[in-house]
C-alpha cells in the first residue's frame, strides 16, 4: 500500500471512530427527552420542526452538540500543537503546558478577569468582547518567545534548558495566578477556578465559529510541514542543506502554536497533556514520520478530548468532573513512561 493510500485509510478509520464517539456523546446525559432519543430531537432541530420544546432544543443543540464540536476543535488544536512542538525541538516532552505556553496564556487571562474592570471600558467594543482571548494569545506568545530565547544559544536550542525554563516560567505564572485568586472577588474566583481546572461547559456556537476559523488558518500552515519536520529530525544544519528555511519555520510554528494555545485556553481553561498523550501513541505506531503523525494527531486529539469530556460529565452525574483532572490523570503516567524510556538521553 502506497504512503498516501495508507494515510487516507488511517484518516478514514479514525474519522469513523470520531463520529461514533460523537454519537455516543450526544446520547449521554441525565436529561429526559420524554421518550424521544437525543438523535430524534437533533433531527427535528435540523429540520426546524415547530412542535419541538425549547428545553429539548436547548439541551441537544446549544449544550450537547455545541460542546461536542468544541471538544473536537480544541482537542485537535492541542494535539497538533504538541506534535509540531515536539518535531521542532526534537524532543517528546515538548508540549505547550510543559514549556510554559499554557501558564503564560492562563496568567494573562487571569489578569484580564481580575483587573480587566479597571481598563476594559476604555477599549473598543470589539476588543472588549474578545479581550480574554487576546490576552491569552499574548501570554502564550510571550511565554513561548521567552522559553525559546532562554534555551537557544548560537542558533541551537538546548532541550534541557528549554524544559527547565518552561518549568520556571510555569512556576512564576501560576504563582501570580495564585495571588490573583487570593485578591479576587467571588464571581472572579469562579472564573479563575474554571481556568485552572479546564472545562468545556461554556461551549457556544459563537466560540466554536472563532475556534473553527483559528483551526482552519493554523492547520493550513502547519499540516503541510510534515516533510520539513522530518528533515529537522536530522538536525538544523542538515535541514538547511535540504532547502528548509529553519528560522522561518521556527517563527511560523512559535506564532501559530501560540495562537492556537491562547485561543484554546481562552475558551476552555487549562487542559493539559493532550499534546503529550496523542503524539506519544502515534509515535509508537508510525515512528517519527510527521507526514503521518501530524494529520492523524488532528483527529486523535479530537477523539481523546471528546472521550474525556463525555466521561467527565457522566462519571459523577448530575455534576461534572473538570476535564483537566481527567487529562492529567491520563497524561501523567505517559509522561513518566517517556521519562523512563529516554532517561539516559535526558
Amino acid at each position: 500500500m502506497k504512503t498516501h493510500s495508507k494515510l487516507f485509510f488511517y484518516i478514514t478509520l479514525s474519522a469513523i471512530l470520531l463520529v461514533l464517539i460523537a454519537v455516543w456523546s450526544l446520547g449521554t446525559g441525565v436529561y429526559d427527552f420524554g421518550g424521544k432519543s437525543a438523535f430524534e430531537v437533533l433531527g427535528k432541530v435540523i429540520r426546524g420542526d415547530s412542535d419541538l420544546s425549547m428545553s429539548d432544543k436547548y439541551v441537544v443543540w446549544d449544550v450537547r452538540a455545541a460542546r461536542i464540536v468544541m471538544a473536537i476543535l480544541i482537542g485537535s488544536m492541542l494535539s497538533v500543537s504538541g506534535t509540531i512542538l515536539q518535531g521542532l525541538f526534537r524532543n517528546p516532552l515538548a508540549t505547550g503546558d510543559l514549556i510554559g505556553l499554557t501558564a503564560g496564556a492562563t496568567l494573562m487571562a487571569a489578569i484580564t478577569i481580575v483587573l480587566g474592570g479597571y481598563f476594559r471600558e476604555y477599549l473598543p467594543e470589539a476588543v472588549q468582547f474578545s479581550l480574554v482571548g487576546i490576552a491569552a494569545f499574548v501570554g502564550s506568545l510571550l511565554a513561548m518567545l521567552l522559553v525559546y530565547r532562554i534555551s537557544t544559544s548560537g542558533g541551537k536550542t538546548n532541550v534541557v534548558m528549554m524544559l527547565l525554563s518552561g518549568v520556571a516560567i510555569s512556576a512564576i505564572g501560576f504563582s501570580i495566578v495564585g495571588f490573583l485568586i487570593y485578591i479576587s472577588k467571588d464571581d472572579q474566583l469562579r472564573d479563575l477556578t474554571f481556568w485552572n481546572m479546564g472545562s468545556l461547559a461554556g461551549a457556544t456556537w459563537t466560540k466554536n465559529a472563532i475556534l473553527a476559523v483559528v483551526l482552519i488558518f493554523s492547520f493550513s500552515i502547519l499540516l503541510p510541514k510534515g516533510k520539513a519536520l522530518n528533515a529537522m529530525m536530522l538536525g538544523e544544519k542538515d535541514a538547511q542543506h535540504l532547502g528548509i528555511n529553519v528560522e522561518r519555520l521556527k517563527k511560523q510554528i512559535v506564532i501559530i502554536v501560540s495562537l492556537m494555545g491562547g485561543t484554546c485556553v481562552a475558551f476552555s481553561g487549562t487542559i493539559g497533556f493532550v499534546g503529550l498523550i496523542v503524539p506519544y501513541i502515534l509515535r509508537l505506531l508510525f515512528k517519527s514520520n510527521y507526514g503521518f503523525i501530524l494529520p492523524l494527531s488532528a483527529i486523535f486529539g479530537s477523539i481523546l478530548l471528546l472521550t474525556a469530556d463525555t466521561f467527565s460529565r457522566s462519571i459523577v452525574e448530575p455534576s461534572e468532573l473538570p476535564i483537566g483532572i481527567l487529562t492529567a490523570m491520563m497524561g501523567a503516567p505517559i509522561f513518566i513512561a517517556i521519562l523512563m524510556k529516554f532517561k539516559k538521553s535526558v
